[in-house]
C-alpha cells in the first residue's frame, strides 16, 4: 500500500487572482502608480481650449429679444363665410389689423408623460416616457381698434361653433327666443391648421433665421373679461385663449438663407456684404458699414477708434 501524498497549502493572494469580487479595487502596483476605483472617462469638467474674446462676444452678445414676432390667424372657409355675413369679413385689411394688433403672445410648451417602473431592478426606480403632452392652450392679447373689429371677429368665430343666429332656421329658434337651444357644429368645420407664431430678430431680412410654430386643430376657446372704468384712459385689450391638439416647429424656417449673395456671385464681395448686412456701428446718424459678425471688424479694412458695442446699440450699456 502506497503512503498517502502530502497536500501543499498555497496562501491566497488577492492581487494575483482574476476572480476578485466586484467593487474590490486592485492593489497591483506598476512602478509607483496604484490603480484606484474611478470612472473610466469624465467629460463634465471645463474645456482646456482657449477661447477668443470675439468668439465669446458672438455667442453672448446676440440674444433673442421678446419684441420681434408675428402671429397669423386663418380661420376655415365656413367661419370666413359666417363672419362675412356678420359684417366682420376676414379680408386683407382685417387680417393685417389682427396680426399687427397682437401685442402679447406666448411660445408654447410641452412635456413628456411617463409611468413608473420600480420592480425591474432591485432598489432602482425608473420613469419611461410613453407620450408627449402639449399645453393645449395658447393666449393672445390684442389692442382693440376703434371699431371693435377684433372683438367682433372672435365673438363671431365662437358663435359659429355653437350655431348662434338671430333668425329662426328650420326647427331651431333664434337666439333671442326663450326656447333656444345649442347645436354645436362638427370640429372639422371650425378648427384650423393655419395658426402661426413666428419668432424672429431684427436682422431677419438679412439672415432669414426664425422660429415658426404651427398649431393644429386650433380654435378660440374663451375671451377673457375686459374691465372698463372711469379712471385715466388706457388701451382696451382683448385676450383670446385658443385650444389646439399639438404644435409643430418648421424645420426649414431656422436655416440661415442669404438669397442676396446667390443672385450675383460675380459681383464685388465687399459690396455684397455692405448691402446685405449693414451695421450702424457708431450709433444713429453714422454711415452704414459692412462688418464681420464674429469679430466686428470692418470689411473694407479702414481703422476706426472706439466703436460702440452691441449692448450699447441695444441701450443695455451707456455710451
Amino acid at each position: 500500500m502506497a503512503p498517502p501524498r502530502r497536500l501543499q497549502v498555497i496562501p491566497y493572494n488577492p492581487s494575483e487572482s482574476n476572480d476578485r469580487p466586484a467593487g474590490v479595487p486592485s492593489t497591483t502596483q506598476q512602478g509607483n502608480t496604484q490603480s484606484v476605483d474611478k470612472p473610466s472617462n469624465s467629460s463634465g469638467g471645463p474645456s482646456k481650449q482657449t477661447r477668443r474674446l470675439s468668439e465669446i462676444k458672438s455667442k453672448l452678445l446676440r440674444p433673442a429679444l421678446t419684441s420681434h414676432y408675428i402671429c397669423k390667424f386663418s380661420p376655415p372657409v365656413p367661419v370666413r363665410n359666417w363672419t362675412k355675413n356678420k359684417q366682420t369679413p376676414y379680408d386683407r385689411d382685417n387680417q393685417e389689423l389682427i396680426e399687427l394688433s397682437c401685442s402679447e403672445a406666448a411660445l408654447p410648451g410641452s412635456s413628456l408623460m411617463t409611468h413608473d417602473i420600480t420592480n425591474d431592478y432591485s432598489g432602482v426606480s425608473e420613469k419611461h416616457a410613453y407620450r408627449r403632452a402639449y399645453d393645449q392652450r395658447a393666449s393672445f392679447t390684442f389692442m382693440v381698434d376703434h371699431d371693435y373689429t377684433i372683438i367682433k371677429f372672435f365673438e363671431n368665430w365662437m358663435s359659429y361653433i355653437v350655431g348662434e343666429q338671430f333668425a329662426r332656421q328650420n326647427d331651431r329658434p333664434g337666439i333671442e327666443d326663450p326656447n333656444y337651444f345649442y347645436r354645436v357644429r362638427y370640429p372639422e368645420q371650425y378648427q384650423t391648421n393655419e395658426l402661426y407664431i413666428t419668432k424672429f430678430e431684427r436682422d431677419y431680412e438679412n439672415t432669414g433665421v426664425c422660429l415658426e410654430y404651427r398649431f393644429l386643430k386650433a380654435y378660440p376657446l374663451s375671451i377673457t373679461t375686459m374691465p372698463v372704468r372711469y379712471d385715466a384712459s388706457e388701451l382696451l385689450k382683448c385676450t383670446v385663449d385658443f385650444t389646439y391638439s399639438r404644435y409643430l416647429i418648421s424645420p426649414t424656417a431656422t436655416v440661415q438663407e442669404t438669397p442676396q449673395l446667390q443672385q450675383n456671385p460675380k459681383s464685388n464681395p465687399t459690396q455684397r456684404r455692405e448691402t446685405t448686412n449693414p451695421v450702424n456701428t457708431y450709433g444713429e446718424g453714422t454711415p452704414l458699414t459692412g462688418r464681420d459678425n464674429p469679430t466686428g471688424v470692418r470689411i473694407d479694412g479702414v481703422p476706426e477708434p472706439n466703436p460702440i458695442t452691441y449692448r450699447q446699440e441695444l441701450g443695455l450699456d451707456p455710451l
